[in-house]
């Protein structure tokens, strides 16, 4: 259960895409033939920055046919390469602009990255290591993602909202303020070690791909769970009991308030391994006034708002850039 519950409650203001340009993933990169894959007005990007940009999202891709791996592989990197190219198109007006960061900016980033997972310096410096950075290239990373945050904050600017456009918001989009709706999930839950090899993460995977289609068939779920999931909500057969909205992992509340009663996941990948979730129940559901909730509206208003201007923004960029994509 501990795998699945949320740290905290909190809210994640702002817009997802920014928060990724802001803070893309940073991973080793594994053995590629490195190529040019986009040319960005006359600033290259190359495969090996795709791959270290991607991480572990290569987990995204479930198909087993091999070319339908191959069609799923290559729009998993089209889509990073287009936040490539956006962050490219950042960096380029942070430039032209004149927008830095400073030393102490970037110090006080580096300290807070140490204070949040625990390290001192020798410790940061070994995970870095292990990641394939060096404490300097991870500063010049750090260094860029404040210059775009600096960019962005004086570029992104939404106005003042009246009352009844909150309103008329509240209205539209009322199922997203509803209290008392609780949601009971079950899991299959496969672990994968922080330390885990790339070899081993795919035999992982690949496990979690055979119990996938084995429930997918008929197999009784929560007895499958009973079987191999592997954290203390095995002895209850994967149930998770009930929750309510924000008191799952955010990854896996996500798909849950996709399924159907009844309705059985692909699989899902967290920091913690592979997850394959089943609904089993959903009940509940009654509007909260508009009053107890204003301060919520107002925070998902504007970053709707944001959001828009955000890709006016990105589409402005991009009309007065040359851009070639090799891909």
């Amino acid at each position: 259960m501990a795998r699945v519950m949320r740290e905290r409650p909190k809210f994640l203001g702002g817009v997802a895409l920014l928060v990724l340009l802001i803070a893309g993933p940073i991973s080793s990169v594994q053995a590629v033939v490195d190529r040019v894959v986009a040319v960005v007005n006359e600033e290259i990007i190359t495969l090996s920055e795709i791959e270290r940009w991607m991480g572990s999202n290569h987990d995204e891709i479930q198909a087993e046919n091999p070319w339908e791996r191959r069609k799923q592989l290559h729009a998993v990197y089209r889509k990073a390469l287009d936040r490539l190219v956006e962050e490219k198109l950042i960096d380029q007006e942070a430039k032209r602009t004149g927008t830095k960061a400073t030393a102490k900016e970037v110090e006080s980033a580096v300290e807070d990255v140490k204070q949040r997972h625990g390290l001192d310096q020798d410790g940061l410096e070994k995970v870095l290591a292990r990641d394939g950075f060096t404490l300097e290239t991870y500063k010049k990373e750090i260094e860029k993602k404040i210059q775009r945050m600096k960019l962005l904050n004086r570029a992104i600017k939404v106005e003042p909202v009246e009352e009844k456009e909150l309103r008329d918001f509240y209205q539209k989009n009322i199922d997203r303020y509803l209290a008392n709706e609780v949601y009971r999930p079950c899991q299959i839950f496969l672990a994968v070690p922080k330390d885990a090899t790339p070899q081993e993460v795919q035999r992982i995977r690949k496990k979690c791909e055979d119990i996938l289609k084995r429930v997918k068939r008929g197999e009784d779920f929560m007895e499958t769970a009973l079987l191999y999931t592997q954290d203390i909500s095995a002895k209850d057969r994967g149930d998770l009991g009930y929750f309510r909205k924000g008191e799952l992992l955010p990854t896996l509340e996500k798909e849950v308030m996709r399924l159907q009663i009844g309705e059985i996941s692909g699989i899902i990948r967290t920091e913690f391994g592979f997850h394959i979730i089943k609904l089993l129940d959903r009940k509940g559901g009654v509007p909260l006034p508009f009053e107890d909730v204003k301060a919520k509206v107002r925070a998902e208003y504007y970053g709707r708002e944001m959001e828009k201007v955000f890709q006016q923004f990105l589409s402005t960029l991009k009309e007065k850039s040359v851009i070639e994509i090799k891909l």
